[in-house]
Order: C-alpha cells, then sequence, then structure tokens
C-alpha cells in the first residue's frame, strides 16, 4: 500500500491560490457559474477527507500489527527463514518496530509477521 505522504497532494492554502487565480483569469463573458465553483470546493472538500481517512486506516493497521506481534510473545512459532527457503521453530521473547513493520524476536532471529508459518 502506498504511503499517504508519498502521494503528491495539493495543500487547502495551494487550492484556493488556484482558486482565486482561476476567477481573476476567467472570461468575463463566460464567468464561472456558481455550481462550478461549489462543485470545485466539493471535490477538494471530499479529498481532504479521503486524505484524513487513508492516514487512519493506516494507523489503525500498524495498531492491529502492534497488537497482533505482542499476542505472540510466549507463544512457539514456525517461520521461514527466508522467502521459501527453510522453516525454524522458536518462542516469541519480544518485538520491535523497525521502519514501520513489527519484528518478533526469536532467539537470536528477527522474524516479519509475513514469515510466520504457524504458531502453537
Amino acid at each position: 500500500m502506498a504511503s499517504v505522504g508519498a502521494i503528491n497532494t495539493i495543500t487547502q492554502e495551494q487550492f484556493l491560490k488556484l482558486l482565486i487565480a482561476q476567477l481573476q483569469n476567467q472570461n468575463p463573458l463566460e464567468p464561472i457559474t456558481d455550481q462550478q465553483f461549489i462543485s470545485q470546493l466539493t471535490a477538494f472538500s471530499t479529498l481532504q477527507g479521503i486524505q484524513s481517512l487513508n492516514v487512519s486506516f493506516e494507523q489503525m493497521l500498524r495498531l492491529q500489527q502492534l497488537m497482533g506481534g505482542a499476542s505472540l510473545i510466549g507463544r512457539s512459532i514456525t517461520y521461514e527463514r527466508t522467502p521459501g527457503g527453510p522453516t525454524s521453530s522458536g518462542s516469541v521473547s519480544g518485538l520491535s518496530v523497525q521502519n514501520g513493520q513489527v519484528v518478533l524476536l526469536v532467539g537470536a532471529d528477527r522474524v516479519s509477521l509475513d514469515q510466520i508459518r504457524s504458531v502453537s
């Protein structure tokens, strides 16, 4: 999933500057209608709402992953050491967050949640 911060966004200030420039430079014989003006404001408000929801969903996903990882502390897991490679087993002794990802501590190994194949 793409990070919200990585998406090019237009700020409210930039939008208002563009809107003012559009109003100042419009054709006086064909001015922008109230409906077009309201439509543009509505579209911008909708975009802001969607961006806010995306941030909330990302935060909720991170929290869910953290809680899921924490629930594995003290449990035995089987995990792949490398993608498609041999598996190992061990007891989860702790967790950390590295680069926004939950990493479980299993002996000397650091195991991401997507490496887990079974939990017992």
